[in-house]
């Protein structure tokens, strides 16, 4: 396979994960983070614990700018900070490289086809459970690490030669027809967890009990405005998807919120109030708790 270049913009948990893997494989990878962060890249590579690839470690580069053409560049920050962290993904430094969101929600892919060319972002999402603990060490614990590769805009090729090279490093990804249908599969599974696990500071196994109701209202919504989006969504296959959980499953909003960390709110609740508003489907029950968590000081 060709070697390709990879830019990952913010090596936490998926993208330190992502980055090794893909150096791991064979590739030429260049982390953009800040000084700090770029420099312990630099020295001792990122280190990997992992259920699924074992324990190694593997070399990266890193600066705190793209400074020359890439191939891909996959963008894993969180939506909190993507604006700053676009700083360092000067469109003039691109190239023809395809630009690659891995973040939550359904309105960045608009956002960065301001900024890049339209016909290279290729939004992705990505499921895997991966932590930083410290800048280049991270801890892989789900047993997989699984991409649905998307982009109405982007040339089949080029996706398929992408999802070819993510495969090869260890991440099972497959190229989908519909990004709408993509982005809200992803979103309709979602915000219902963030929220009601944020909310009330629970586990999942303890939301699907002590708050079935409102898990139900809110699938029930989230659904109808997948629908309204043009993505239908199946609310038993959602709920379905809740009971085989873990009941010890957090979301990531719920973790940020326990960190102390801002959280991806506006995203997620925001978005999805947004396009219910658009489309005239009511929701009062994601209203109400997105108001909540507002009021909480999220």
């Amino acid at each position: 396979m060709t070697k390709h270049t990879v830019a990952i913009l913010g090596p936490g948990g998926t993208g330190g994960l992502l980055a090794a893997l893909l150096s791991r494989s064979g590739h030429r990878v260049i982390c953009l983070a800040r000084e700090a962060t770029a420099e312990t890249l630099r020295g001792t590579g990122i280190q990997v614990r992992s259920r699924q690839f074992g324990d190694f470690t593997a070399p990266v580069e890193a600066d705190t700018e793209l400074r020359e053409p890439v191939d891909a560049c996959l963008i894993a920050v969180k939506h909190t900070s993507l604006d700053a962290a676009l700083t360092r993904v000067p469109p003039a430094a691109l190239g023809d490289a395809l630009v690659v969101p891995l973040l939550n929600g359904v309105e960045h892919p608009a956002a960065l086809r301001t900024r890049y060319r339209p016909d290279h972002v290729a939004p992705a999402v990505i499921r895997v459970e991966s932590t930083r603990l410290a800048p280049g060490m991270i801890e892989h614990g789900s047993g997989f690490v699984e991409m649905d590769l998307t982009g109405d805009t982007t040339p089949r090729p080029r996706l398929e030669a992408l999802a070819a090279v993510l495969s090869t490093a260890g991440v099972t990804t497959r190229v989908l027809e519909d990004e709408t249908t993509a982005l809200w599969s992803k979103m309709s599974f979602l915000a219902p967890f963030a929220l009601l696990t944020t909310r009330y500071g629970l586990p999942l196994g303890e939301i699907r009990t002590r708050h079935r109701e409102e898990l139900e209202a809110l699938v029930t919504e989230t659904t109808a405005v997948s629908r309204a989006c043009g993505a239908p969504t199946d609310p038993a296959q959602a709920l379905a998807r809740y009971d085989a959980f873990p009941p010890a499953a957090k979301s990531s909003m719920q973790r940020d919120a326990e960190a102390g960390r801002p959280l991806e709110l506006d995203a997620i609740g925001g978005a999805l109030l947004r396009a219910a508003d658009r489309h005239g489907v009511p929701v009062p029950v994601t209203t109400r708790l997105v108001r909540e968590l507002r009021a909480a000081g999220h």
